[in-house]
């Protein structure tokens, strides 16, 4: 039993498509504007969507713009309209629609439109550039060989990443060409679909993300699904961002359990562990973004990537989407410049050097420049609690260079020095 959000802003043709797809066995859930689409999708993911294009707060084709270009984009939409055009579908195909239904709705069209999408399963694992192995530095060197090793087994698989570090992109790249996938976004899904899951992804995937979140009862449940999911062919990935020996420890996870889903473990480093990796990372999320927005081109200036590199980035992979696109949309010129980093990234944290209020540029270059050097330093060894060896890794200094730096600016030493 699949789950279908209908977006439609005239009741009747909702209460209609609602009524015919309830018969056919799926549960259904409906929006009738933009707006309640989006906040249908942001608390689950629903297996497909019928999304009407002409809708009064915004139109159907920017909606779907919007989910492909913030990596929600998981399920199969079929677009609907009764003024569709060929360069509407052909538009709508390009930016990741399975499919366009054209009002009114033959039955059989529909449902054959309907089983053939779920059956397909997400299309934007196919469509979307899988951001979390762009780079060379040697932490996504290494990430890019344990998956590619994974790909030829068949064993669980458990993601360990900071937040937002890219677990679900990693667990879409185990996926073969049109193997059945079936993705568990939260606990409220887990116990929707926990007594058909073997059915729904047989002979293929079910990611499980967060599964730290899942309470006792539900351990024990997804515990005793195992031998379904096995019988069925069908291999479990999860992820989960707190280490969970550490939850067996302290009482709140099953210990069995995470005997059996961490077959194989697999950290996803966060993204100051790649640091080098960034500006070309920028540079991919913001031709993926140009071309789903059809954009004139833009570029990021040199100072800016600098920027963008040398930030801490606590939101990882998720945050850096975010931003990238946030420049894109309110830089006013083809260049996105500091002025556009510092508006952008104002949101998550305001504490980036450039800004603090001791930087005065009203005076010599020598002196404005230790004064930056000053502030940059002091910035790098708050947030990472005086750890000298990451502060002079973030920085693309030698340790002794580093202390010799601190010294001459007159910065006290850091309690805490060691490795």
């Amino acid at each position: 039993m699949s789950e279908i959000l209908v977006v439609d802003d005239e009741v009747g043709i909702r209460e209609l498509l609602s009524e015919i797809l309830r018969e056919e066995g799926h549960r259904v859930r409906l929006a009738e504007s933009a707006s309640q689409a989006r906040s249908s999708r942001s608390q689950s993911t629903p297996d497909l969507v019928l999304l009407d294009i002409w809708m009064p707060d915004s139109d159907g084709v920017t909606l779907l713009k919007e989910w492909a270009s913030t990596g929600q984009l998981t399920m199969p939409v079929v677009m609907m309209s009764g003024h569709g055009t060929i360069d509407t579908a052909v538009e709508a195909t390009r930016i990741g629609a399975y499919g366009f239904l054209e009002k009114p709705i033959a039955l059989q069209k529909l449902l054959s439109t309907v089983g053939s999408a779920l059956a397909r399963g997400p299309a934007s694992e196919r469509t979307t550039t899988s951001f979390v192995t762009i780079g060379k530095s040697p932490a996504v060197v290494q990430l890019r060989e344990q998956i590619e090793r994974l790909g030829k087994l068949r064993g669980p698989v458990l993601f360990v990443e900071p937040p937002g570090a890219g677990a679900n992109q990693c667990a879409r790249l185990l996926r073969k060409h049109d193997e059945r996938w079936v993705e568990v976004a939260s606990p409220a899904q887990f116990d929707q679909r926990r007594h058909e899951l073997a059915q729904l992804a047989h002979q293929g995937i079910v990611y499980l993300r967060d599964v730290q979140e899942l309470s006792r009862e539900q351990q024990y449940a997804l515990l005793a699904t195992m031998s379904d999911l096995e019988a069925s062919g069908t291999r479990l990935l999860s992820s989960t961002t707190v280490s969970l020996p550490e939850r067996i420890v302290d009482g709140s996870f099953e210990p069995r359990l995470y005997a059996v889903i961490a077959g194989t473990i697999i950290r996803v480093p966060a993204l100051y562990e790649r640091s080098e990796d960034i500006p070309e990372l920028i540079e991919a999320i913001l031709a993926q973004l140009l071309t789903v927005h059809d954009s004139r081109p833009r570029s990021f200036t040199m100072a800016a990537l600098n920027m963008l590199r040398n930030y801490h980035w606590p939101g990882n992979l998720v945050q850096v989407q975010t931003v990238v696109q946030s420049c894109l949309q309110l830089a006013s010129g083809s260049e996105i410049g500091i002025g556009d980093v510092t508006n952008a990234l104002a949101d998550f944290d305001a504490a980036v050097p450039l800004q603090d209020e001791r930087f005065n540029l009203d005076r010599d270059l020598r002196a404005a420049r230790e004064e930056f050097e000053r502030v940059y330093f002091e910035y790098h060894l708050s947030r990472e609690n005086g750890n000298m060896s990451r502060v002079a890794s973030r920085a693309g200094l030698e340790r002794t260079h580093l202390y010799r730096k601190i010294k001459q600016l007159g910065i006290k030493p850091p309690r805490r020095s060691e490795d």
